[in-house]
């Protein structure tokens, strides 16, 4: 698969951006545990980073989908994992269903803020008692009239503390497990909304992460996007290309992990030459750098088949899945080979080691993505 110059020229775009823009301002947020995203949704607008494959009549930019790639990838090297998780959410897992099977009138009062960066979204589904196990949930959506009344809580929520609308999965009938479920969009100012906490996390530290409650929370039917029903298929989807982001957003910060630790074992010297001389030192990262051009071209594949119309169903599980293991063992190499001074929160090793570490549990747990592949190969009684 071929970059075409236009999307060389966006890469340099984008990473101008995120050296410029972004890395400059990490501690900042890091300390306070929130990043600007109105501001700085505002500014990737202007620089048509929103929405790429999206309809220009929303706000979006028509592209192809080989300049996500490049957009995950390249926030992907920014010196925290918070802002690339932001901007997926934005972008790649809160509004695919609304952009595909939303109304007109939701994409012109939602979906078309989001895009020019007026509004910032988020996605709600996981919840205090479920998880990857989404036909657990219990948060229900009572029919009143031309109005849906409700209640329950959603957990571990990326944006929440500043999103305007949610991308809510619901209960909308007594049909138990995938059925009956439909995903609507929750305006963040309704009576009976609230933010019940802010969670405190190991790592992605700039990113609000928020803990969510309904409380007879009424909002209009006609905010239920596609059909009644439905809203568990349509996660589904939303799914997988929130798990493609991900595996993209890995080969970027994997990049440039490998590329900073190459240059500090160069200079760092031990037994009277630099470290990268040791053998086992280079051939340990020449291995992570062959696991790593192994994922990106599986990406690259996983984008190909998208493009052809194919379901990526089965690339975006592996690829998840490699990605969030391949994220862990090259923070864990990383940090081991700066010894001492990687285990130093001044260090961006060990914000490297704890932001990486969700690669294998948010977007679905490896063992999720194992159970997805296990049913899909047969390999189940």
């Amino acid at each position: 698969m071929m970059f075409s110059e236009e999307h060389r020229m966006f890469r340099q775009v984008v990473r101008r951006f995120v050296e410029e823009e972004i890395n400059p301002q990490v501690e900042q947020w890091e300390e306070v545990g929130e990043m600007p995203l109105h501001e700085l949704f505002g500014q990737m607008a202007e620089l048509g980073f929103l929405g790429l494959e999206y309809d220009p009549a929303y706000g979006g930019q028509g592209a192809d989908h080989l300049f996500t790639v490049v957009l995950a990838e390249e926030f992907g090297r920014a010196d925290h994992g918070s802002i690339g998780m932001a901007l997926g959410v934005q972008v790649d897992m809160a509004t695919p269903s609304l952009h595909q099977h939303g109304s007109e009138d939701l994409k012109r009062r939602y979906l078309a803020p989001a895009l020019h960066g007026e509004m910032v979204t988020s996605i709600a589904v996981t919840e205090p008692d479920a998880g990857s196990d989404v036909a657990a949930i219990k948060t229900r959506a009572t029919r009143d009239g031309d109005q849906w009344i409700i209640n329950g809580a959603k957990m571990y929520i990326t944006n929440g503390l500043q999103a305007d609308w949610l991308c809510l999965l619901a209960r909308t009938s007594d049909e138990g497990g995938y059925g009956g479920m439909s995903q609507i969009v929750v305006p963040t100012d309704l009576a009976g909304f609230q933010v019940s906490r802010k969670l405190d996390k190991l790592g992605m530290r700039a990113s609000d992460t928020g803990l969510l409650t309904f409380t007879d929370v009424a909002v209009p039917v006609a905010n239920t996007i596609g059909a009644v029903g439905k809203g568990f298929q349509q996660q589904m989807s939303q799914f997988v290309v929130e798990r493609m982001w991900a595996a993209y957003s890995t080969v970027g910060s994997c990049e440039r992990a490998l590329e900073r630790t190459a240059r500090y074992l160069r200079e760092r010297r031990v037994f009277g030459k630099p470290l990268l001389d040791h053998q086992y030192v280079s051939y340990r990262l020449a291995e992570l750098a062959a696991e790593l051009d192994l994922l990106r071209h599986y990406n690259y594949a996983t984008a190909h088949a998208y493009m052809r119309g194919e379901d990526p169903t089965r690339f975006a599980t592996i690829a998840k899945l490699k990605s969030g293991r391949l994220a862990r063992e090259t923070a864990d190499w990383v940090m081991q080979f700066h010894g001492g001074i990687g285990y130093m929160e001044e260090t961006w090793t060990a914000r490297f080691f704890r932001d990486s570490r969700l690669g294998s549990i948010g977007g679905g747990s490896d063992e999720t993505m194992l159970g997805v592949l296990a049913r899909m190969d047969g390999y189940h009684a």
